[in-house]
């Protein structure tokens, strides 16, 4: 559990036992913009994806199909449905990933463990955790 500092707070490894009231709040906080963050990015991803039912976690860009046009219409319509596949699948990814982190950071709030960093063990200063609460990583370890 972490210790008491003059300066920042730190978050504990169990939600339920923190030093201060602020520290369970700010937990709660931070758990709450954790689980809007995941709604936000699952809407986006469906815009432009479908959940891959064989692979957790995975998602499957659409292919915008238009209409049946024919002739250079087609060949156009195409064209540019190949380009907007080819934008969609680096979007897709970006947010797969966002969305494994932000999944990983409640597991850690549900399992007691979030706010510890992943290389060196140290608590994580609670103003990083407000900020970025994906964080994985203390700042000197992210450097």
């Amino acid at each position: 559990m972490a210790t008491s500092h003059a300066g920042p707070f730190y978050l504990t490894t169990k939600m339920k036992k923190t030093n201060s009231k602020e520290e369970s709040e700010s937990l709660e906080q931070i758990a709450a913009k954790l689980k809007k963050e995941r709604i936000a990015i699952e809407t986006e991803l469906l815009k432009i994806a479908v959940p891959n039912k064989n692979v957790p976690g995975d998602w499957q860009s659409k292919f915008p199909y238009g209409n049946s046009d024919s002739g250079t219409a087609s060949l156009e319509r195409q064209a540019d449905e190949v380009e907007e596949y080819s934008t969609r699948l680096p979007l897709e990814r970006n947010l797969e990933i966002k969305l494994a982190a932000v999944d990983a950071a409640i597991a850690k709030i549900a399992k007691g463990t979030y706010g510890k960093c992943e290389k060196c063990g140290k608590n994580i200063p609670l103003e990083r955790m407000e900020i970025f609460p994906e964080a994985r990583l203390c700042v000197d370890c992210q450097e």
